[in-house]
């Protein structure tokens, strides 16, 4: 016994090693810095003066104060939960069809049907977000093809380039990869034995998907979920490389918060309330998704 507890200490020693060096430290870090005042030329002031032999510390809570005294950084964090919301529910709806398509394929079309989901991830972010600025320009074939089915209707054009509409599509389209794989994971593994015996008790198709297929998925959607659901929230990029100014969302704040303003204290503030976020989001997927699989 006290080899196998040694060995399962050795083991998750590096994970864990990992964990506190990569996200516990930097957090604390963070935290502390939330308590500081901005430097004269931006970055953080000391946080302790040593003068005529006494220690005094410099610290504050105008930093959090003002997170709360201002209604305007509530709006942008609801906002950006309901961007993430929105975009992991568009990945449920786009990816769960394809990830079941792929699982019930021959093995040789799974491998190259998984090939193709994940192609996007062998180019640069970046470039990928060129190309739909490219789509949604003005002068795409998409926004004239738009353009053009609204004219026969005798609707004026519209703007694709700069609106919510371009952010949610390529959001959708940057992380539906993370929705459909942990999906294929979970529904190659279901037994078709199990749709046999629903098919066996009367159960049409229909009755064996919502009965059998749908519940057992759920710890796959739950996965899903978390993996889209994180990174939207903390995006910044895409908000604003195609996005206007109604388009903002929070991690573009804590951007201009650091590069810009150069006020650090306020930016931790809203980065560590953002990584709360993050944490309970984690917490409520991984309880769902247990919960899923003991009801399984």
């Amino acid at each position: 016994m006290r080899r196998k507890t040694w060995r399962r200490q050795l083991l998750t020693l590096p994970p864990t090693g990992y964990l506190l060096l990569f996200f516990a430290v930097p957090s604390i870090i963070m935290l502390f810095a939330s308590f500081r005042y901005a430097g004269e030329y931006g970055g953080l002031a000391p946080w302790y003066y040593y003068e005529a032999g006494e220690f005094s510390l410099d610290l504050t809570l105008e930093n959090w104060q003002r997170l709360f005294e201002s209604e305007i950084y509530l709006l942008l964090f609801l906002k950006s939960i309901g961007y993430a919301l929105l975009t992991s529910l568009l990945c449920i709806l786009l990816g769960y069809p394809l990830a079941l398509m792929i699982a019930r394929r021959p093995k040789r079309q799974r491998d190259l049907l998984l090939l193709l989901v994940i192609l996007p991830f062998w180019s640069n972010f970046l470039v990928r977000i060129y190309a739909w600025m490219i789509i949604f320009s003005p002068a795409g074939a998409l926004t004239q093809m738009v353009n053009g089915l609204l004219g026969l209707f005798g609707l004026g054009p519209v703007t694709l380039m700069y609106s919510t509409t371009a952010v949610i599509v390529t959001l959708v389209y940057v992380h539906l990869p993370f929705m459909v794989l942990p999906l294929y994971a979970n529904l190659e593994k279901q037994s078709p034995a199990l749709l046999d015996a629903a098919q066996d008790l009367g159960a049409n198709s229909w009755r064996r998907f919502w009965h059998v297929t749908w519940p057992l998925s759920l710890p796959g959607i739950y996965a899903g979920s978390i993996l889209v659901f994180i990174p939207v929230l903390g995006m910044f990029a895409i908000p604003d490389l195609l996005g206007g100014t109604d388009s903002i969302m929070i991690a573009n704040v804590i951007k201009q918060q650091f590069v810009e303003s150069r006020d650090w204290p306020f930016g931790s503030v809203l980065s560590m309330v953002m990584t709360v976020a993050a944490v309970l989001v984690v917490l409520l997927g991984a309880r769902l998704a247990r919960q899923g699989v003991a009801r399984g």
